[in-house]
């Protein structure tokens, strides 16, 4: 079975949000803190790191 990987992650951050029940703020943050991210000179560093 093929999942695309957006629908993955839509499903995995819903359930995150949904069970641990962060703060709003704190999910703004960590997403408008990985786009920007994932647009700067560390973005190639980050990706790195992660593989």
């Amino acid at each position: 079975m093929d999942v695309p990987l957006w629908l993955a992650a839509l499903v995995v951050g819903w359930l995150g949000i949904k069970l641990t029940r962060p703060p709003i703020w704190l999910v703004v943050l960590l997403l408008l803190g990985g786009y920007l991210i994932a647009g700067s000179f560390l973005g190639p560093v980050v990706g790195s790191l992660i593989n």
